[in-house]
C-alpha cells in the first residue's frame, strides 16, 4: 500500500489535537486569523514634477478605527450645498482650428478621451459668440462696411463658424454625439464695430441706440444654433466687460450691463420662448461690486440666472460674498490661463487649489480652464489677442496634454454634472473639497502644496483612512 505524506501529516495533526483536547477536557479555539486588507479608497495622483499624471495608486486605502496623530479632513455628507454643472474649458475657433486639422481617427480618439465617460467627462464648455482673441481672425456675426449699419440684422449669418471639417460647430456637433446633455456657456468678446461708440473691433462700448439690436442678435445666435442641434444654455452679454485691450473686446459698465439685460435681452429672450439663462459678469474676483450691482436691480435681477468670475484680479472668495449677498443666485468659475513661461508644478497647485477647490468652496457650479487646444507657438490668436496663453493641449504633429488638462482631469474624470459639494474639514495646507456623485460615491481632491510629503486621515462615517500624499501634488480619492 502507498502512504501519502499529506495524508500522514494530516492525521499526525488530529491525533495531537485529539490530545490535547483530552487533557483538558476541552477544545481549543481556532487561530485568529489576519483579514486581508481589501483596498476601499481608489487614489489617482499627479505630481508637480511630472513624474506620475493622472495615474491611479495600486497601495490599499482601508477605512479602520485604529488611532493615529495625523490630521483628519472630516468629510460629512449630510452637509450638502450647490450642485455641480461640470467642469471643462473655453473651446475658442483656435481650438477647432487645431482639433479639427488631426486626422479623423486620431481626432474621434481624442474627443473621446476628452468627453466621453470613460475618459475626462467634460461637461460644460464656454464658446465665444463671434469671434474671440483665440480665433485666427476678428469677426461678428452681422459685420458691415464702415459707416453701414444693419438694426434689421437681415446679414446676421454663423456662416464663420459653420465651415465644414473646420468650423467650431461641426465640432461642436462632434462633441454633443458624445456627450449630448453637455452645458454649453456663450458669450461675446464684442458686439458688432457698426453699433459701438468708437466704431471699432477693440475696446469702445455699446451704444444705447442699439441696445435692442444687440438683443436680437442674441435671440437669432441661440435660435440658430438650435437649428443646427446645439443648444445654448447660458449667455452672458460680454466677456470682461472692464477690459478694452483684447481684440476684440468691448467695455460694459455694471449700471450698463444691468439695463442692457433688464430691459433688453431679459425681456427679448423671453419673447422669443427660449430657455436659455443670463449670467451677469465674467470678470475677475478684484470687483464683487459689479455683479452686486446687477444682481441689486430688480428688473436685471429677474432675468439673470447668476455671475460668472475669473480670477486675474483680487480673490475666490469674493464668490462667497455674492453668493452670502444674493444666495438664490447661481455662480459660475468660467475662466483661467495657464501661461506658456508657467512652471507645471506651481501652476497645478495653485489652479487645482483656486479654480478647483477655492471656486467650489465658494458656491461654484463650474470650474473653467482657459482654452483648450491651441498650436506649438501659442496660436491661433487675433492680431492684439494673447499670445502667451497655453492650451490645456498642444496639438502640432502629435499631441501634448499641458497642465491645464490634469487641473481639469482630477475634476471632471470623477466628479459629473448633477454630483453635490459636501462638507469637509481643512487642515493647515492641505485644501481640498468634497462631493457627491449621482450614484453615491465620495470624491475628494486634495492638494498638497508643501514641498514635502504630508500623512492624513480621510474620516468618513467614524472610521478613517490614514493616506500620504507628496509635496506639490494633487490627489483625487473615491469611495
Amino acid at each position: 500500500m502507498k502512504i501519502f505524506p499529506g495524508i500522514v501529516l494530516l492525521s499526525l495533526l488530529l491525533m495531537a489535537a485529539q490530545c490535547k483536547k483530552s487533557s483538558n477536557g476541552a477544545t481549543p479555539p481556532p487561530p485568529v486569523i489576519d483579514p486581508v486588507a481589501v483596498n476601499q479608497i481608489d487614489f489617482w495622483l499627479t505630481r508637480g514634477d511630472q513624474s506620475v499624471l493622472l495615474q491611479k495608486q495600486t497601495g490599499i486605502l482601508s477605512f479602520s478605527t485604529i488611532s493615529n496623530s495625523s490630521p483628519d479632513i472630516v468629510v460629512d455628507s449630510s452637509s450638502r450645498f450647490q450642485t455641480v454643472d461640470g467642469f471643462g474649458y473655453t473651446l475658442t475657433g483656435g481650438s477647432a482650428q487645431v482639433i479639427n486639422a488631426m486626422a479623423p481617427a486620431a481626432k474621434a480618439g481624442l474627443l473621446e478621451e476628452l468627453f466621453g465617460k470613460s475618459g475626462l467627462g467634460i461637461a460644460f464648455l464656454r464658446i465665444s459668440i463671434g469671434a474671440s482673441d483665440l480665433n485666427d481672425a476678428v469677426f461678428s456675426y452681422d459685420d458691415m462696411p464702415a459707416g453701414q449699419t444693419d438694426t434689421a440684422l437681415s446679414g446676421f449669418s454663423l456662416a464663420k463658424d459653420k465651415t465644414p471639417g473646420t468650423g467650431l460647430i461641426p465640432l461642436l456637433k462632434q462633441i454633443l454625439a458624445i456627450n449630448p446633455s453637455i452645458k454649453i456657456m456663450a458669450v461675446p468678446w464684442s458686439a458688432p464695430a457698426w453699433m459701438k461708440d468708437n466704431g471699432a473691433t477693440a475696446g469702445g462700448s455699446l451704444l444705447s441706440t442699439y441696445y435692442h439690436a444687440y438683443a436680437q442678435y442674441f435671440v437669432k445666435y441661440v435660435q440658430q444654433m438650435q437649428a443646427e442641434g446645439i443648444n445654448i444654455n447660458f449667455v452672458v452679454p460680454q466677456n470682461e466687460p472692464l477690459n478694452p485691450n483684447n481684440n476684440p473686446s468691448l467695455v460694459m459698465t455694471a449700471a450698463q450691463q444691468a439695463d442692457f439685460i433688464g430691459h433688453h435681452l431679459g425681456p427679448a429672450l423671453s419673447a422669443a420662448s427660449l430657455s436659455t439663462k443670463i449670467v451677469a459678469y465674467d470678470h475677475n474676483c478684484d470687483r464683487p461690486d459689479y455683479p452686486l450691482t446687477v444682481l441689486g436691480d430688480a428688473t436685471a435681477a429677474a432675468f439673470t440666472d447668476g455671475a460668472a468670475f475669473h480670477l486675474y484680479g483680487g480673490d475666490v472668495s469674493a464668490m462667497g460674498s455674492v453668493h452670502n449677498a444674493f444666495p438664490s443666485k447661481n455662480l459660475y468659475f468660467t475662466e483661467q490661463y495657464t501661461a506658456s513661461n508657467g512652471n507645471f508644478g506651481g501652476d497645478l497647485v495653485w489652479h487645482v487649489k483656486n479654480v478647483v477647490i477655492g471656486s467650489m468652496r465658494n458656491w461654484s457650479r463650474s470650474a473653467l480652464e482657459w482654452n483648450l487646444a491651441n498650436d506649438p507657438s501659442f496660436g491661433p490668436h487675433t492680431p492684439g489677442g494673447c499670445t502667451t496663453c497655453k492650451g490645456a493641449l498642444t496639438i502640432g504633429s502629435d499631441v501634448t496634454r499641458n497642465v491645464a488638462y490634469y487641473i481639469i482631469a482630477h475634476a471632471s474624470k470623477f466628479i459629473p454634472a448633477g454630483s453635490v459639494r459636501i462638507a469637509s474639514s481643512v487642515p493647515n495646507g492641505l485644501s481640498n473639497a468634497a462631493f457627491q456623485t449621482p450614484d453615491g460615491k465620495k470624491v475628494l481632491i486634495v492638494v498638497n502644496e508643501s514641498n514635502s510629503s504630508s500623512s492624513f486621515n480621510i474620516r468618513y462615517n467614524n472610521k478613517w483612512s490614514v493616506v500620504s500624499l507628496g509635496g506639490n501634488s494633487v490627489g483625487t480619492f473615491v469611495w
